[in-house]
């Protein structure tokens, strides 16, 4: 029996790329236009990159243990690279918040500011809103860059991760048909 590779060192593998990728793809998009950091179609067009990469590796690990995979063992992959991945993603943004332009966040939460308003504006909202009420909604994009709140978010993405695993899981897995009597 050859030694095969278990699901957590593949998706740690796997994780480690992507989360570099991530790291990467991060700081080119800041330096071309760091606002571009929090534009919503950015941020899509990144989850279909990392789905479509992680059912790329996920497809080679596979083929590596043997052509198949039961779901328990792709959910398990596709989660530890998920979370390694989002590790590495969320220490290269607490460097970039913190230490290349920690200037970066104030920028980012005026961006963000800016396009919450016109969204309220658009729905007929904005001419409601306090001061008090914009000053709150501040606070809370502030938070979200700090390292306790990059902390935070990284619980949060944890929950979701399991969810999109789940969904890899279930494109990722492949049954031997010939084990069936």
């Amino acid at each position: 029996m050859e030694n095969q590779e278990s699901p957590f060192k593949a998706g740690l593998n796997s994780g480690l790329i992507l989360g570099i990728v991530s790291v990467v793809i991060s700081y080119i998009i800041y330096f071309i236009d760091p606002t571009l950091l929090v534009a919503w179609y950015v941020g899509i067009g990144l989850l279909v990159l990392f789905i479509g990469l992680i059912i790329y590796f996920g497809t080679q690990y596979r083929n590596s243990i043997g052509g198949f995979m039961s779901f328990g063992t792709a959910f398990n992959f596709s989660f530890a690279t998920l979370v390694v991945s989002a590790a590495i993603s969320i220490a290269g943004n607490l460097l970039l918040y913190n230490v290349v332009d920690p200037a970066l966040p104030g920028v980012l939460i005026e961006s963000q500011m800016e396009t919450q308003m016109a969204m309220l504006e658009r729905f007929g909202a904005a001419d409601a809103m306090t001061s008090e009420q914009i000053d709150e909604i501040r606070t809370g994009l502030e938070g979200g860059y700090t390292v306790v709140g990059q902390m935070k978010g990284f619980g949060i993405i944890l929950i979701v991760y399991a969810i999109v695993a789940l969904i890899l899981g279930a494109i990722l897995k492949k049954r031997d048909k010939s084990l069936d009597y």
